[in-house]
């Protein structure tokens, strides 16, 4: 039987990856977007003969939510939390508006998200809830406090819920990328990318594929009791 994977954040360079795995591995995708919708349908040409459906809503506001349950006419088996974007800058610059919005997509949107998809996971004993999280949320980021911060309380959601659901069969994992050549790294100059590759062991930036394929594995039956973990995928730049 197929099963069925919303993805939030889909339209970014991580999300893009993991719902072309996701389509090439025939799971029937619900890929979300708030503002790069040309990227998804993209893909969704590239496999004309699978279940793709592509949803809007903008999770920094807190009518997002509501507005993509709307759009969903399959019970989900597994939901991937990709959305996100980052600050870059000082604490003291940031706005209110740019505070609240963040902590809404980063937090209370997948957060309420969850709370909403469960019940059909639970009632079929069976489901996977993977968060695309950041080292940052690990060991923190000078210039992204808030970024570190929300990552850092998804790693938290994911080690509590885990424990919460692992009686219905459910596992809760989240990947901890480190830094991926994708568009949230637009804002450093070529030099500066050098001394980043400098930085990391093995010596160059990581591809969204190899996120792709963790998650892929995560939602695969190849990890049946591997669950509340957050899985660091850098280099070895921060193990």
């Amino acid at each position: 039987m197929k099963k069925y994977v919303l993805i939030t954040g889909a339209s970014g360079g991580i999300g893009n990856e993991i719902t072309r795995q996701l389509l090439r591995n025939g799971y029937g995708v619900y890929a979300h977007y708030n503002q790069n919708i040309e990227g998804i349908q993209q893909i969704i040409k590239e496999f004309p003969n699978e279940e793709a459906f592509i949803v809007h809503s903008d999770l920094s506001k807190g009518t997002g939510v509501e507005k993509l349950l709307s759009q969903l006419h399959h019970s989900i088996d597994h939901l991937v939390l990709c959305s996100g974007n980052t600050f870059y800058g000082l604490i003291t610059d940031m706005t209110h508006e740019e505070i609240e919005e963040s902590i809404q997509l980063h937090i209370t949107s997948p957060f309420t998200l969850t709370k909403h998809l469960l019940p059909s996971m639970i009632y079929k004993k069976e489901g996977n809830i993977v968060v695309i999280s950041s080292i940052w949320g690990n060991v923190g980021a000078s210039c992204e406090v808030l970024y570190s911060m929300l990552k850092g309380g998804q790693n938290s959601f994911v080690k509590a819920l885990a424990k919460e659901v692992a009686p219905s069969n459910i596992r809760v994992n989240a990947v901890a990328p480190g830094a991926i050549d994708t568009s949230m790294l637009s804002h450093f100059s070529e030099e500066e990318l050098v001394k980043l590759k400098e930085e990391i062991p093995m010596g160059r930036l990581g591809k969204p594929i190899e996120i792709a394929e963790m998650v892929l594995f995560l939602l695969s039956e190849k990890v049946p009791y591997l669950s509340g973990q957050i899985l660091t995928v850098d280099g070895a730049w921060y193990t």
